[in-house]
């Protein structure tokens, strides 16, 4: 029979596993390349994933403080380079690797980043071509953001000096490369801002590099600051071949500083060739309208109605003659029109005199008298019909034709009616009233009936 003393629980054979997986050298450190499945990004919260190839797959955890240092967005499906050591999750009794630092595979960390925030940023509207702004043609002052030292505000002061010596520029130091760079960037721009409408035009750029070397010009606070400017920006980033996100943010793009000077500037012997020609199109236009108007001033002084200006007055004195006849005639109907409307009202007015007003109030008046007192004697009739019919029921229903018939009534001393027996006591006097007077007598004896008892 087994000791059982020799049975592990599952706690103490996980604990025993996962000690293994520490003391194993070749797992503290490991470096995997695979692609990401099952990634679903938690927010503010450690990420489970897995990694997998062609032929094998293996459970990932990467902690908040790990996952929040990465530069770029991890995707499903995304290869990948990863960092980190492998342990057991002793209370589930699985091995799984513990990610530390992640990195895109094949295109490159800063690819991946650029890639992602040109998306989000084209996404915003930045870049669109209806928010651009226009460069002004003949600009006064110039800011140039871009570094002291190199060659590149040389450029543009040599080229603008000869383009067009009238544009100051003022030259904003910023350092172009390195982790400060976006600093520098950022800062020289809010000092131009500040500026408020001095300057016309601004330029940023600095010369070709790699993609690390023009980094800052891709940074998000530089390109949103580029973006928000309130004059129009012109960037000059690199070479032909390198487009950064300030060149698709800026109002307009130079592939070199030289072409930023030229692109904000007119040449100026160009300027003055073409100003030449406009200024001897003018001289020609204006001869050739003075000669029209000299040709259409000879042709009016020939004209007959220069040579007898009276004949100019002659159809209007005319339409004058028509008019007048025109305006005596109406006069004359509107005239003769008021007059029989006068008539009109006049007899109206004849008609409606106060007298006559008077007379027929009175005929009506004497009308409805007559009425009234119709009406009154009439009232009065029915009146006293109806009197006599009341006079004759009061009569049918009076007591004293009751009285008249031998009956009577009786009444205490007081004059209280008496109704029943109940109101009598032995001696008590009575008034018993006839048709023709009143006698007094007591009572002597009471007879009630009741229940069909005499008492």
């Amino acid at each position: 029979m087994v000791d059982k003393s020799l049975y592990l629980s599952v706690s103490d054979l996980n604990y025993y596993i996962m000690q293994k997986f520490k003391n194993d050298p070749y797992l503290h450190k490991v470096f995997l390349k695979g692609e990401l499945s099952n990634f679903r990004y938690r927010r503010q919260s450690h990420q489970y994933f897995s990694l997998k190839d062609e032929k094998a797959k293996i459970n990932v955890v990467m902690f908040r403080n790990s996952f929040e240092k990465l530069q770029f967005e991890p995707k499903e499906g995304m290869k990948v380079y990863v960092t980190g050591y492998v342990s057991v999750y002793a209370p589930q009794g699985s091995y799984q690797f513990y990610a530390q630092t992640m990195e895109p595979a094949g295109i490159g960390l800063l690819y991946e980043q650029l890639q992602q925030l040109k998306a989000k940023l084209a996404k915003e509207g930045l870049f669109d071509q209806e928010r651009k702004k226009t460069l002004p043609r003949f600009p006064d002052h110039i800011a140039v953001v871009t570094s002291a030292s190199g060659a590149v505000i040389h450029d543009i002061m040599v080229t603008v000096n000869r383009r067009f010596p009238h544009a100051a520029i003022d030259l904003y130091p910023a350092q172009v490369q390195g982790d400060t760079a976006k600093e520098s960037l950022v800062a020289a721009m809010n000092q131009i801002e500040a500026q408020g409408s001095k300057y016309d035009v601004m330029i940023i750029g600095r010369g070709g590099g790699s993609l690390e070397d023009l980094w800052p010009f891709n940074e998000e606070r530089v390109v949103r600051q580029v973006a928000a400017m309130s004059m129009p920006v012109i960037s000059s980033v690199g070479h032909e071949t390198d487009t950064t996100l300030c060149d698709l943010a800026a109002d307009a793009r130079a592939a070199t500083p030289t072409a930023a000077a030229e692109l904000v500037t007119p040449n100026l012997s160009d300027e003055l060739i073409h100003l030449h020609q406009l200024q001897t199109q003018l001289l020609t236009r204006m001869q050739t309208i003075l000669h029209e108007k000299k040709r259409q001033f000879v042709q009016i002084m020939n004209s007959i109605i220069m040579r007898e200006p009276i004949r100019l007055y002659d159809q209007q004195a005319q339409t004058l003659d028509l008019l007048t006849q025109r305006l005596q005639n109406a006069m004359k109907n509107q005239l003769s029109q008021k007059h029989q409307a006068y008539r009109l009202v006049d007899q109206k007015l004849m008609t409606a005199t106060p007298q006559k007003q008077l007379y027929q109030v009175q005929q009506n008046c004497r009308f409805l008298t007559q009425r009234l007192q119709s009406v009154i004697q009439r009232l009065m009739q029915e009146k006293k019909h109806t009197a006599g019919q009341l006079i004759q029921q009061l009569d049918d229903i009076s007591p004293l034709r009751t009285l008249a018939r031998g009956f009577t009534y009786t009444s205490d001393e007081k004059g209280k009616m008496v109704t029943s027996t109940k109101q009598l006591t032995t001696q008590m006097p009575l008034n018993l009233h006839f048709k023709d007077g009143q006698a007094w007598t007591r009572v002597e004896k009471i007879r009630s009936n009741q229940n069909d008892k005499n008492k």
